[in-house]
């Protein structure tokens, strides 16, 4: 078998691709143009009663074979049809049972139910009979008590009495078969030499025209039962179904398959394909044929081939699945911001690489299907128009098998993880890395929030000295004074002469202030000449209270305990330019900077886009000051018109 899980990690020698995509959208994009018209069309499927009579000429063929290695006695066979091997499992009674009046001499054990039944009513009437003194009564009970022993009623309760019981075990929700009449057939031609008394029997009443009636109309019934598509029948011993399924170019079947020892297996049925939409695939069928084409013994390889050379009706032969679909893993698309980058031509344990889904730190991908806990059915946000079937991302255990192998980088040094606060693990999905104790997150569930017109998110600049981000700050507040604003922040030194408590500044003693930032009551704090000084998140929100936008430049490690607040942060990252237009723009401001200097702008950015770019919501290059300021603008009035992906924990 090519691919196994145990305990959600792959058990495998070797890791590679395990199921093939029987097809996938633009694999064919680089191919000749010229050799399209070469697509060879799907052959003109047969009625499926053509293959069914098919496979019952084989079965025939090999029943008159059996029965010349027999010597040429022909008896019937009750195993060479699946019906007649379960109808003979349950014993002849009826015709040749004693009668009832020595039931006594049987065990009751060796007694079958109906017998024991009728036997106690039997007994019961009797003792009626006892009791009555009227006439009439005893001439009507004696009748009855004949009645009851006779043959024909045993017969009759004996057919009833077994066509209950198999009624009982069986109750199907759809039609087992549309093939009644074809079964019926089978079993005449089966019977042709036999001349049992039983067979004679059954032969006449397979012939009578009222049940070859009742035969049409129930296949008639059936063929409007099944899904559409769909025909159930017997397929040597095995019950097989013949599903059919128009592919196109632009409507992907969105299956993959699996070899399991010589057989051809539906590994996972792809959300957005025809195969999900239709519902007649399932994980776990068995592929016969394609199209007439067998397949079993085949490598997934070459159907995977033959598929991309199909277009139009295909017509598959299937055994289906035995497996009990268990229920799915969650009914809801789920949203999530990845916390890491994923490249699945990377990943040595991806089931099906062509299915890989793509994606970088921060983007939001929506899970529409958790049915495999280790591998979920995403499309990424803005992509759905584009990628006709889901793609497959890794659910939260192979994502922290991944994040555990590249601890803290991989072999290219772009770090594959973030690292999260203990307030924020409501409404989120971690994983632990045991070496360290910290909460490794791989993804953030997110909702959508459309901010009040009274209640606006405040907005961080980050960014590292010189990128120009504390310039746009002071901008933005000259430009609309009205509309922005920045909260008043908190320090241990004295007021000088010219300022007033609650204004420039919030006033206190190192007392205060020290338990203030015990309690977490900070967004950023720090030391300058033996004061303290630090804006606090009740400061921020007295802004955001008031109506206008809050403007706030912090250092990066300030982002997780503002995000931590309930003050739905909006965290804009200003990126420095390449080195040589940096040292342009400061030149502009009379700042002339040195190499080195300018190199630690640059190093710093990476380091701080490494280290939190999964908490940024939107970033921008400063290359131009005015440029980069109509952008900010721009992303900021934004707000007031789209809704914005904001962890879900936020909005509980």
């Amino acid at each position: 078998m090519i691919t196994g899980h145990m305990n959600g990690y792959v058990q495998e020698a070797k890791p590679g691709v395990r199921e093939r995509a029987v097809d996938c959208p633009g694999e064919e994009e680089g191919a000749d143009h010229q050799s399209a018209p070469n697509l060879v069309k799907s052959p003109q499927c047969p009625a499926h009663t053509e293959r069914v009579k098919h496979y019952q000429e084989e079965l025939r063929r090999r029943r008159e074979e059996e029965a010349a290695s027999r010597g040429g006695k022909h008896e019937i066979d009750p195993n060479a049809s699946l019906r007649l091997k379960k109808l003979s499992q349950n014993q002849k009674v009826g015709i040749d049972n004693p009668t009832f009046e020595n039931k006594e001499k049987i065990s009751r054990e060796s007694v079958p139910d109906y017998v024991t039944d009728v036997s106690e009513f039997i007994e019961s009437l009797r003792w009626a009979e006892r009791c009555l003194s009227d006439p009439q009564s005893l001439q009507d009970t004696e009748q009855l008590l004949q009645f009851l022993s006779s043959e024909e009623f045993h017969s009759a309760y004996s057919i009833y009495s077994v066509v209950s019981q198999q009624l009982s075990h069986v109750s199907p929700t759809s039609p087992i078969t549309t093939q009644a009449q074809d079964l019926c057939l089978e079993v005449q031609r089966i019977l042709q030499s036999s001349q049992q008394k039983e067979g004679l029997e059954l032969r006449t009443l397979l012939t009578n025209p009222h049940l070859q009636a009742l035969m049409q109309a129930h296949d008639h019934v059936a063929e409007q039962e099944l899904p559409e598509g769909q025909v159930l029948t017997q397929y040597l011993g095995e019950s097989v179904k013949l599903v059919r399924l128009e592919k196109t170019r632009d409507t992907p079947l969105g299956a993959t398959v699996r070899n399991d020892v010589d057989s051809v297996v539906v590994s996972r049925v792809v959300k957005g394909g025809v195969a999900e939409r239709s519902g007649l695939l399932s994980e776990g069928d068995e592929i016969l044929e394609i199209n007439g084409i067998p397949i079993r013994g085949k490598h997934v390889n070459e159907v995977h081939d033959m598929l991309q050379q199909m277009q139009g009706t295909l017509t598959f032969l299937l055994i289906p699945s035995s497996q009990i679909k268990a229920a799915p893993h969650r009914h809801t698309v789920m949203h999530v911001k990845a916390y890491f980058d994923y490249d699945p031509s990377d990943d040595p344990f991806v089931p099906c690489r062509e299915l890989g889904l793509s994606f970088q730190k921060g983007d939001i991908l929506h899970v529409i299907s958790q049915d495999d806990p280790n591998w979920w059915q995403a499309y990424r946000d803005g992509d759905e128009d584009n990628q006709p079937l889901a793609g497959l991302v890794p659910g939260t255990k192979e994502a922290k098998m991944a994040l555990i192998q590249h601890a803290h980088c991989d072999s290219t040094g772009k770090h594959w993880y973030g690292k999260k606060s203990k307030k924020q693990k409501k409404k989120s999905l971690t994983s632990t890395n045991k070496n360290d104790g910290d909460e490794i997150l791989t993804y953030e569930e997110m909702s959508l929030y459309h901010q009040p017109a009274n209640r606006k998110r405040p907005i961080a600049l980050i960014g590292p000295t010189n990128s120009g981000h504390d310039e746009l700050r002071r901008r933005l507040l000259s430009i609309e004074p009205e509309k922005y604003a920045v909260a008043v922040p908190h320090t241990t030194r004295n007021p000088r002469i010219h300022e007033r408590n609650g204004r420039e500044y919030h006033f206190v003693n190192r007392t205060a202030f020290e338990a203030d930032l015990a309690m977490g009551k900070f967004v950023e704090s720090g030391e300058y000449e033996k004061n303290l000084y630090g804006t606090s998140t009740d400061s921020v929100r007295h802004v955001v209270n008031s109506g206008k936008i809050c403007l706030l430049c912090l250092h990066s490690r300030s982002l997780k305990v503002l995000r931590t607040s309930n003050l739905k942060p909006y965290v804009i990252y200003i990126a420095p330019p390449s080195q040589e237009r940096l040292r342009t723009l400061l030149a502009a401001e009379g700042k002339t900077p040195k190499p080195e200097e300018l190199k630690e702008v640059l190093d710093k950015a990476r380091e701080m886009e490494q280290s939190f770019g999964h908490l940024f919501d939107a970033s921008l290059v400063n290359m131009d000051q005015e440029q980069s300021f109509h952008e900010l603008r721009r992303l900021i009035d934004r707000l007031d018109t789209e809704p914005q992906w904001v962890p879900t924990s936020w909005l509980c």
